[in-house]
C-alpha cells in the first residue's frame, strides 16, 4: 500500500519538509530599547498529509492559561505520528505578554485589529503578520482565551454554529458549555471565517494566573479535536468524553448598586429564577441589596473582585431549554474528569446558600 507524502511548508522565509519540526521567528517591531522581537511559531510538518491546524494563545497578552496548555500538546509522544501540519503560536501578543497587559503598548486590543494593516498601528501591524504569513497557510485553527483580571469563565467554546463542520469540532472538543457567539469585527475569528478556515475560541480560566482545571481540560480539548480530524489516531479505549450542551443564550448580571460584593454562588452553579447570587453592602455593613439570577440557568462566568460599582458585570449566566438539571451533572462530570485533588477539597457545584434566603 503506497502512502502519499505531505508536503513542505514555508513560514518566515523557513522550510519545513515533511518529517520536521523546527521553530521559526518572524520579525515585529522591535522595543523602543531596539531589542528585536519575533512571532515564535513552532511547526511540527507530518510525514503524511492531513489538515494544517494553527493554534493561537495570548493575543490578549495578559491571558496566560493557553501558553501552557500549547506547551504540553507540544510535548505530547502521539505527535511523531501526526498526519498533517500542526503550527502553534504560544505568545501572539508578545508587546502584551512582556508588559502583563491584554493590549498592546499602542493601547489597542489586537482582537479588534485584524485583519490589520502591513502600514498601520503597532497592532494592526502583529495582526496583518499573523492574517497573512500564518493564517493562510491552514485549514483549522484553535484561539485559546481566559477571562479578564479578575474574571474568570468555566472552560467553554464561543464558536458560529450556523456551519456545520465549526459545530461538530466544537462538540469533539469536549468543553462543558459550548455557545454560539456572533462573530466580533476586527477579531482573529472573523477573519479565519472570511478565509474560510473554521476556528473555536476556548475561554477558561482567569487572566495572569494558571489554572490547572481549564489547561487540562483544554490540552485534552486540543487532542480531541486533533483526532477527530485524523491528525491524530483515534483511541480505542480513551476516557469516556464528558457530554456537552449548547446554550440558547446567555447574559451578564450587572451591579444593581456600588459596594462591597459578598457572593454566594461558585461557577459551575445551577441556579434558579430568583435566587440570590450575591449581596452587595455598604463597607460597614448596615445596608446591603440582593443580587438575583433572572431565570433558571448555569454560572459560566463571574468576577472575583468584591469591590464593585453600579453597572458592573458581577455572574455571566447560561441559558438551556433541555432540563437544566442535566446540563449541571454535566458540569460536575466535566470537572470529576478533569479536576485535581486540590479543586475536590471543596465542593464544585452548589447553588444558593439558604440560610441567607430571607436576610
Amino acid at each position: 500500500m503506497s502512502r502519499t507524502a505531505n508536503a513542505s511548508v514555508v513560514i518566515g522565509g523557513e522550510t519545513i519538509a515533511p518529517g520536521e519540526s523546527k521553530s521559526v521567528d518572524i520579525p515585529l517591531a522591535a522595543m523602543y530599547t531596539h531589542t528585536n522581537v519575533g512571532l515564535t511559531v513552532h511547526v511540527i510538518n507530518g510525514k503524511r498529509p492531513g489538515p494544517c491546524l494553527l493554534l493561537t494563545a495570548a493575543v490578549h497578552g495578559d491571558e496566560i492559561n493557553g501558553v501552557e496548555i500549547i506547551r504540553r500538546i507540544l510535548g505530547i509522544k502521539e505527535l511523531s505520528k501526526l498526519r498533517g501540519t500542526l503550527m502553534a503560536i504560544p505568545v501572539v501578543n508578545v508587546h502584551g505578554f512582556l508588559n502583563q497587559s491584554r493590549y498592546l503598548p499602542d493601547g489597542r486590543d489586537l482582537n479588534r485589529c485584524f485583519p490589520g494593516s502591513q502600514k498601520g498601528s503597532l497592532a494592526g501591524r502583529v495582526a496583518y503578520t499573523l492574517a497573512n504569513d500564518i493564517l493562510g497557510h491552514c485549514t483549522h485553527c484553535i484561539d485559546l482565551h481566559t477571562g479578564a483580571r479578575h474574571r474568570t469563565n468555566l472552560p467553554q467554546i464561543r464558536v458560529d454554529l450556523s456551519r456545520d463542520d465549526t459545530r461538530d469540532l466544537a462538540v469533539a472538543f469536549g468543553s462543558p458549555v459550548i455557545l454560539d457567539a456572533k462573530l466580533r469585527e476586527g477579531s482573529l475569528r472573523q477573519t479565519a471565517a472570511d478565509k474560510g478556515i473554521p476556528l473555536l475560541l476556548y475561554e477558561a480560566g482567569e487572566a495572569l494566573r494558571f489554572d490547572e482545571f481549564s489547561i487540562r481540560a483544554g490540552t485534552r480539548g486540543v487532542i480531541n479535536v486533533m483526532r477527530e480530524l485524523g491528525m491524530l489516531a483515534r483511541k480505542s479505549r480513551s476516557k469516556k468524553v464528558p457530554e456537552v450542551a449548547i446554550a440558547d443564550d446567555s447574559r451578564w448580571v450587572r451591579a444593581p448598586c456600588s459596594g462591597v460584593m459578598r457572593p454566594l454562588v461558585r461557577l459551575g452553579a445551577r441556579v434558579k429564577k430568583g435566587t440570590i447570587l450575591a449581596y452587595i453592602a455598604d463597607p460597614v455593613g448596615l445596608t446591603q441589596m440582593p443580587v438575583r439570577a433572572p431565570a433558571e440557568s448555569i454560572v459560566i462566568g463571574l468576577t472575583h473582585l468584591p469591590l464593585i460599582h453600579e453597572g458592573e458585570a458581577l455572574f455571566h449566566l447560561a441559558n438551556y431549554s433541555k432540563q437544566i438539571h442535566q446540563v449541571a451533572d454535566q458540569v460536575v462530570n466535566f470537572h470529576d474528569t478533569f479536576g485535581t485533588p486540590e479543586d475536590e477539597e471543596e465542593p464544585f457545584f452548589i447553588g444558593e446558600d439558604e440560610s441567607l434566603e430571607n436576610e
